[in-house]
C-alpha cells in the first residue's frame, strides 16, 4: 500500500503573520505527527482496512477544524485577530483535500463515509 504524503499547504503559510515562523513551525510539525501516525496505522491494517484509518484521521480533522472555527466570532468579541484560529482551520480542512488527492484511496473513502452517515443514523420515515 502507497504511503500517505501530506504537505503544507502555500496558501494557509502565506495566510500567517509574518513574525518569527514559529506557527508555521507547529504546521509542519503538525503535519509530519499526523502523517506518521497515519502510515504507522496503514502499515499495521490490512488493505481492506486502509479506508476505515483515513476515515478515523479525517473525523479528527473535522473536528479539530470545528474547533478552530467556533475560536473566530468568539476571538472577534474579544477584539482579538483570529488568523490563527483561520490559519490552523484552513490547515486541516486542506489536509483532509490531500487525503482524498491519493487516488488509490478516494473512492473507497469516499464509500466508507458515506457508509458511517448511513450508519450513524441516517433514517427513512415511516410513511
Amino acid at each position: 500500500m502507497p504511503e500517505i504524503e501530506l504537505g503544507v499547504p502555500r496558501g494557509v503559510v502565506e495566510s500567517l503573520p509574518e513574525e518569527d515562523g514559529t506557527a508555521e513551525q507547529d504546521m509542519r510539525r503538525a503535519i509530519a505527527g499526523i502523517q506518521s501516525r497515519l502510515n504507522e496505522a496503514l502499515d499495521e491494517a490490512d488493505p481492506d482496512e486502509a479506508a476505515e484509518v483515513v476515515a478515523d484521521a479525517v473525523e479528527r480533522m473535522e473536528t479539530q477544524a470545528s474547533t478552530y472555527h467556533e475560536y473566530v466570532p468568539e476571538l472577534r468579541a474579544w477584539g482579538q485577530s483570529p488568523i490563527y484560529a483561520i490559519a490552523w482551520r484552513n490547515l486541516y480542512l486542506e489536509l483532509i483535500g490531500q487525503l482524498y488527492d491519493h487516488e488509490w484511496l478516494a473512492d473507497d473513502l469516499d464509500r466508507e463515509r458515506n457508509f458511517r452517515l448511513v450508519e450513524d443514523g441516517i433514517r427513512l420515515s415511516d410513511l
